[in-house]
């Protein structure tokens, strides 16, 4: 079939009954539900986008001839990876940035895997068979995923055998003719419950032994699957209007704890089953971990694009533009919007094909840009914080301009330089929502965990890091130094 439409997209989900709990509650649809009905919205406007813009957005697929989504490309020369790029920034422009798990950054996932599938033949061939056969089938089915990577915080001091209750976390319980049972625990499924399936894959930073291979799974399953159970955290989506809360209102993705309460899972839809060694090499020696970053600097791109805006409007708005300090605060934003795109720019054209002939990005380049944004990225809302000072306290909700009495005064009273009071709250209001809000703040905290902590992933990349070319250009340049060493021979 081809690429699906918004309305496809939930009449779906209206009819999967995904078990989705909430609020203590069981969600019967989460297309109504008020904590998920105005992202869901916003999922289905990304699904329309495909035919609104169907040059840049869908593209033949090789296997049926339908029109299928660009975010699922296989790029196989550098026009290609730009083009697919292009598409996923297209997404990203219409949410700001602020949907980090909008479809994309898991279709560049499944590509990946389902090319350089070879990896997970190493137990059994018919691993590599599913993973190709899964890419295939994600692809023609326009099928949205949520995931899930870590273990639940028990004590990180102990690798998961070594835990107090070592079967809280995910793990495997059974073999059968046609599949596995799994049960345990596993963090944090975004957009869980409001997709179609979940794929459980290893973490991209911790590695495991082999004491470990009960809990070293990948699969994928049906969000409904029996005894698949999404515990949703409280929602950020307070129900109001998208004048008071502009953000938070329809991009509120929400986090999952998600539940395999002795899940079946068909032999037809795993990929690792109980191989530790597999489960470390997966994101990197498949490239998905590339092309997962490619999608991540792109959205950030959009992300810091959308900040710099904000902060721009501001700044002028009420007449701040000219200080000198105000005019540095919105250089380094600028400059964090240049260093991102130059990285961009070098992994696309460094891209070289890997042995399966796809096209993929210098990854220097991209390992570089996803270990700085998470520590540069508070800094930017910092800055908006800072430049809002107490016009982010100072926020009437629209109600209190359309009453017939404080309307006006309030209107009159927070006027700016440019903006009658109306727009210059709403403006305000967007700047609050963007860093102070719930919505806002737990955007600081996904980012800068976005691919794990920061701190193990710099620790990674040191020690990866080819430093060898640098301490010879030292050594080489300390040779050129004209000394005359002391002879300490006869002291």
């Amino acid at each position: 079939m081809p690429a699906k439409t918004g309305a496809q997209y939930k009449e779906k989900l209206k009819h999967a009954k995904n078990n989705i709990f909430i609020h203590g509650e069981r969600v019967e649809d989460p297309t109504t539900h008020p904590a998920f009905k105005n992202v869901v919205q916003s999922m289905a406007e990304l699904y329309d986008l495909q035919y609104e813009k169907p040059d840049k957005m869908l593209y033949a697929s090789p296997q049926t001839g339908d029109q299928v989504g660009m975010t699922f490309y296989r790029p196989e020369t550098i026009d290609d990876l730009i083009k697919r790029r292009e598409a996923m920034q297209e997404w990203a422009r219409h949410s700001g940035g602020l949907m980090g798990r909008s479809p994309d950054y898991l279709n560049a996932e499944v590509m990946a895997m389902g090319v350089a599938n070879d990896l997970f033949g190493e137990d059994d061939p018919m691993f590599s068979e599913n993973a190709k056969n899964y890419y295939d089938y994600a692809r023609e089915n326009d099928i949205s995923l949520t995931h899930t990577l870590i273990h639940p915080q028990v004590n990180r001091q102990k690798a998961q055998h070594e835990q107090k209750d070592a079967n809280v976390a995910l793990h495997l319980v059974e073999k059968k003719s046609d599949g596995i049972v799994v049960d345990g625990a596993r963090l944090l499924a975004t957009q869980g419950g409001i997709t179609d399936e979940i794929l459980v894959f290893p973490s991209t930073v911790k590695q495991a032994g082999e004491k470990d291979d009960p809990y070293s799974l990948a699969f994928v399953v049906p969000n409904n699957t029996k005894g698949l159970k999404f515990i949703s955290r409280e929602s950020f989506d307070y129900g109001k209007n998208t004048w008071d809360h502009p953000l938070s209102s329809r991009f509120e993705e929400g986090d999952a704890i998600v539940y395999f309460d002795n899940v079946f899972v068909p032999w037809e839809k795993v990929f690792v089953c109980g191989n530790s060694s597999i489960c470390n090499r997966t994101f990197s020696e498949t490239n998905a971990v590339v092309h997962m970053a490619h999608q991540v600097v792109a959205k950030n791109v959009v992300k810091t694009e959308f900040v710099l805006g904000v902060v721009l409007s501001l700044m002028e708005s009420i007449g701040i533009d000219k200080f000198q300090h105000v005019q540095d605060k919105g250089t380094e934003i600028m400059l964090v919007l240049e260093t991102m795109k130059s990285h961009l720019f070098k992994a696309e054209h460094n891209a070289k094909l890997d042995k399966w002939g796809t096209m993929t990005p210098d990854f220097e380049a991209l390992n570089a840009a996803r270990n700085w944004y998470p520590r540069v990225y508070p800094r930017l809302v910092e800055i908006l914080r800072i430049l809002g000072a107490s016009g982010l306290m100072g926020i009437p909700t629209e109600a209190d301009f359309h009453h017939e009495e404080i309307g006006p005064l309030v209107n009159r009273a927070l006027q700016s330089k440019n903006l009658e009071g109306y727009e210059r709250v709403k403006l305000f209001r967007l700047a609050w929502d963007l860093t102070m809000s719930a919505f806002g703040s737990r955007q600081t905290h996904y980012e800068y965990y976005f691919f794990g902590d920061p701190v193990k992933m710099g620790m990674t990349y040191f020690d990866q890091f080819n430093k060898e070319p640098y301490k010879e250009y030292i050594q080489d340049f300390l040779k050129k130094v004209k000394t005359s060493k002391p002879d300490y021979t006869n002291v």
